[in-house]
C-alpha cells in the first residue's frame, strides 16, 4: 500500500502574514502525523519564507505551476530550478484552471514534466474531463489521452516520483463530487495504462489521487476506494481545523 499523499491548494490565496498564520495552526493541528505525506501550495511569494515554518514538522512545500526552462528572458516565468531553491519538493502541473484559463495543453505539462524532474522536483500531473465528455461516456479515454500525453518520453526510472491527480472539471470548485465509485473506476484505468507505460515494477510507485471539491465530509469514502492514494484539495485546505481533518482521514478498509 503506498503512502497517502495528500496536497493543499491555496490557489491565489493568502499573503505571507496570512499564509504563515494558517501554517502556524497547521502545524499544531498535524503534530505526530507521520502516515501520510502533506503537501501545501501556497503562493510563490510565501513559498521561502515558509521553508521556515515548515521545517520539523509533516509538511513539504508544492508550486502551483512551472516554466520549463531554466532562466533566461520569460518575464512573469518561475523556473523548477527557482522553486527547488526556495524549498519545495513537489510542483502542480496541468491543473484544469491553468488548462481551461491560460492554455496549457498536454505538450506544455509535458515540458514541464520533464523541466520538474531535472531540478528533483516530485510533479503532480492534473488530468481531468468536462462535463459533456462525461456524459457523452468519455471520460476514460480523455483522461487517459491526457496521462499517456503528458508523460510522453518519461523513463520508468523517474515515474516512480511522479503523482497523477485526477480532477473532473466540472468538480472544480463547484461543491459537486466524482462518487467515490465513479473515481475508483478512474483512478483504475490510469494505473492500468501507467503499467502498461513503464512496467509494474517502474510504475509501481506511482500515486493516483482526487482533486474536485474534496472536503472533511467526503475524504472517508474516497480514500475507502482500493486506487485512490490521496487528495488534492481546494479550498478546504485553506481552513485549518478541515485541512487537518482531511489529513486525518479514517482509515476503512482498502
Amino acid at each position: 500500500m503506498l503512502t497517502p499523499l495528500i496536497i493543499g491548494n491555496w490557489k491565489m490565496n493568502n499573503g505571507i502574514r496570512e499564509a504563515a498564520d494558517l501554517v502556524i495552526k497547521l502545524r499544531e493541528l498535524l503534530k505526530g502525523v507521520d502516515s501520510v505525506d502533506v503537501v501545501i501550495a501556497p503562493p510563490f511569494t510565501a513559498i521561502y519564507h515558509l521553508s521556515h515554518l515548515t521545517a520539523d514538522s509533516p509538511m513539504q512545500l508544492c508550486g502551483q505551476d512551472i516554466f520549463w526552462e531554466k532562466s533566461g528572458a520569460y518575464t512573469g516565468e518561475v523556473s523548477a530550478e527557482m522553486l527547488a531553491d526556495a524549498g519545495c519538493r513537489y510542483v502542480i502541473l496541468g491543473h484544469s484552471e491553468r488548462r481551461q484559463r491560460f492554455g496549457e495543453s498536454d505538450a506544455t505539462v509535458n515540458k514541464k514534466l520533464l523541466a520538474a524532474l531535472r531540478a528533483s522536483l516530485k510533479p503532480i500531473v492534473c488530468v481531468g474531463e468536462t462535463l459533456e465528455e462525461r456524459e457523452a461516456g468519455a471520460a476514460i479515454s480523455r483522461v487517459t489521452a491526457q496521462v499517456r500525453a503528458s508523460l510522453a518520453g518519461l523513463s520508468g526510472s523517474l515515474v516512480k516520483d511522479v503523482s497523477i491527480a485526477y480532477e473532473p472539471i466540472w468538480a472544480i470548485g463547484t461543491g459537486r463530487t466524482a462518487s467515490p465509485q465513479d473515481a475508483e473506476e478512474v483512478h483504475n484505468a490510469i494505473r492500468e495504462l501507467i503499467y502498461e507505460m513503464f512496467g509494474t515494477h517502474s510504475a509501481r510507485g506511482v500515486r493516483v489521487i482526487y482533486g474536485g471539491s474534496v472536503n472533511a465530509g467526503n475524504i472517508d469514502s474516497l480514500m475507502s476506494q482500493p486506487n485512490v492514494d490521496g487528495a488534492l484539495v481546494g479550498g478546504a485546505s485553506l481552513k485549518a481545523e478541515e485541512f487537518a481533518r482531511i489529513v486525518r482521514f479514517k482509515h476503512a478498509a482498502r
